[in-house]
C-alpha cells in the first residue's frame, strides 16, 4: 500500500525525485509573501493548541469552511478552538484535490509526525496529539520557522502599521531569519467597503494628518 503523502508525494518521475531530494529539499526558504505576525515572531509565545495555530487568522482555511457550510461561529466566532478544529476537519474531508488538503496533511506529518488523514472521526485525537507538541519550545513560533530552514520572510503589512516589531526583530541577534515588511494597501482601494472612511482616517492619523 502506498504511503499517504509520503516522501515522494507529487514527485512522479525519477528525475523529479532526484532534483527534489538531492538539490531542492535542503535549500533555504525565502518567502516573499506570508501572513505571519511579526509581533508573534518577536514575542515567541507558545501557541495554545493546533486550533489557534491553524485557524486564528488563516483566511484560506476560513474560505473552505464557509464553502462547506460551516457556521461562522466556528470560523471567526467565539467557539473554542477544539470545536473550530473539528469543523475544519469536516470541511477538509470534502476538499481532496484542493491544495489546502495537501498543506494541512503535510504539516501534520512533517511537524507533528501524524501520518493518518484528518477526519471528523479522529479530529479529537489529532487535536490533542498536535497541541501537546506545541508546548515544546522547538515548536514555538521561532522554532517552527527555524526548523523549516527559513532564510527570510516578507510579512503582509498595512501602510498605517508602525513596523515596530520588524525593528525589534532586526535588532535581535538571537534570531537569524530575516523578517521584512511588505506593502499591502488593499483596504485603501476598496472605496465601497463600509469601513473605508475609518481606514482612511487611520492612515492619515499614522502620519499626523487629520482626515
Amino acid at each position: 500500500m502506498q504511503e499517504f503523502m509520503g516522501k515522494d508525494f507529487l514527485l512522479e518521475t525519477e528525475t523529479a525525485k532526484k532534483l527534489y531530494h538531492d538539490y531542492a529539499a535542503e535549500m533555504p526558504i525565502l518567502d516573499f509573501h506570508c501572513h505571519l505576525s511579526p509581533q508573534q515572531i518577536y514575542e515567541n509565545k507558545p501557541l495554545q493548541d493546533i486550533g489557534e495555530a491553524w485557524l486564528a487568522g488563516d483566511h484560506y482555511k476560513w474560505r473552505i469552511m464557509r464553502a462547506a457550510g460551516v457556521d461562522e461561529a466556528y470560523i471567526t466566532g467565539d467557539k473554542p478552538y477544539k470545536e473550530k478544529f473539528k469543523a475544519y476537519a469536516f470541511a477538509l474531508q470534502n476538499a481532496i484535490g484542493n491544495p489546502l488538503y495537501h498543506w494541512s496533511h503535510l504539516e501534520l506529518q512533517r511537524f507533528f509526525g501524524i501520518t493518518e488523514p484528518l477526519t471528523p472521526e479522529n479530529a479529537d485525537e489529532i487535536f490533542d496529539k498536535a497541541s501537546k507538541q506545541l508546548a515544546d519550545e522547538k515548536n514555538y513560533p521561532r522554532g517552527l520557522i527555524t526548523q523549516s530552514n527559513v532564510y527570510g520572510v516578507f510579512t503582509t503589512d498595512d501602510p498605517a502599521d508602525t513596523l515596530e516589531w520588524h525593528e525589534k526583530l532586526a535588532a535581535d541577534e538571537s534570531f537569524k531569519p530575516l523578517v521584512y515588511p511588505a506593502f499591502r494597501p488593499d483596504k485603501y482601494l476598496a472605496i465601497d467597503a463600509a469601513d473605508f472612511p475609518a481606514q482612511i482616517k487611520r492612515l492619515g492619523a499614522s502620519e499626523g494628518v487629520e482626515i
